[in-house]
């Protein structure tokens, strides 16, 4: 694979706004992801046990090399305070090699 076509996944994860934070640190700490991008401000409007709900989130954005993504959602569901945490992982095609490179050397 060239280096502008890596194998780097970006991890979607919602988490209440004063637990994002800790999370994110913890994540970029346990080296299963290389960085984390916070955006404050989500509404989540979700089914759960039979009703429909509205929250207040902070979204996840989280990157790491797709060899790394299982140990990451382990980490999710270890850390993460509700009981069924999000965690989505979409495939990143393409981009700038040093960053990826980057990524990758971040979660080693």
């Amino acid at each position: 694979m060239s280096p502008r076509r890596a194998a780097a996944r970006v991890v979607l994860v919602t988490a209440p706004p004063r637990r994002a934070r800790a999370l994110a640190r913890a994540l970029v700490a346990r080296r299963v992801a290389a960085c984390v991008n916070l955006v404050p401000g989500v509404r989540s409007v979700y089914r759960w046990k039979g009703r429909v709900e509205e929250a207040s989130e902070t979204l996840l954005v989280v990157k790491t090399p797709a060899a790394r993504v299982a140990a990451l959602l382990a980490a999710v569901a270890e850390l993460h305070p509700y009981e069924v945490p999000e965690g989505i992982a979409l495939p990143v095609s393409e981009g700038l090699a040093p960053y990826l490179r980057w990524l990758d050397a971040g979660t080693r």
